[in-house]
């Protein structure tokens, strides 16, 4: 496990608390949108069966396909930002940074299919549930590696070598070691 530096400490705390402020409000943004009841004249029937919705709407015309797989690529997407920085970790596993992401982005969009069966006018849809991760699987890895990356740079420009007569590893805040003390018979 590798220890953050001094300096490192203040700058992910500091994104760890805008991360998880951003995180709550993006949730309840997300919540409003898609768990208020809406007043239809009809309901379409549950979709339960993968890229069933999608196919029908590409058999409807181009542009509502287009408009629906946008929308729910996009619902979701911020997660793949949010949630590795609410984390705050500024040197983590590129793959097991996405794992987590994408299965929190899974849990997340599987607990807001689920609630909506108990809202009128909502409807479950299994292609909304694969959309969503996709778009927050996307987002992930096109902006956290490389915003992670240029953050460690950054940090490591204005990183300073520790004055002279101070030790490397508690400058770099590490904890300090003591010698072991003989216990008394």
């Amino acid at each position: 496990m590798q220890r953050q530096r001094s300096g490192d400490g203040n700058v992910a705390t500091g994104f760890r608390t805008a991360g998880v402020l951003l995180l709550a409000a993006h949730l309840a943004v997300v919540g409003w949108l898609t768990l208020r009841p809406l007043d239809v004249p009809w309901i379409t029937p549950a979709n339960v069966r993968p890229m069933a919705g999608i196919r029908a709407d590409l058999a409807l015309g181009w542009w509502p396909a287009t408009r629906r797989i946008v929308e729910d690529l996009a619902l979701l997407a911020p997660l793949g930002v949010l949630l590795p920085l609410a984390d705050g970790r500024l040197r983590a596993a590129t793959l097991l940074s996405l794992a987590r992401t994408v299965a929190a982005g899974v849990l997340i969009s599987l607990g807001i299919e689920l609630l909506q069966t108990g809202v009128p006018g909502q409807v479950v849809d299994v292609d909304s549930l694969i959309l969503n991760t996709a778009g927050v699987t996307v987002t992930h890895l096109a902006v956290v590696p490389a915003g992670r990356a240029a953050l460690r740079r950054r940090l490591g420009r204005r990183a300073r070598p520790a004055p002279e007569g101070v030790d490397q590893e508690a400058a770099q805040g590490l904890p300090p070691r003591f010698p072991r003390v003989p216990i008394a018979p």
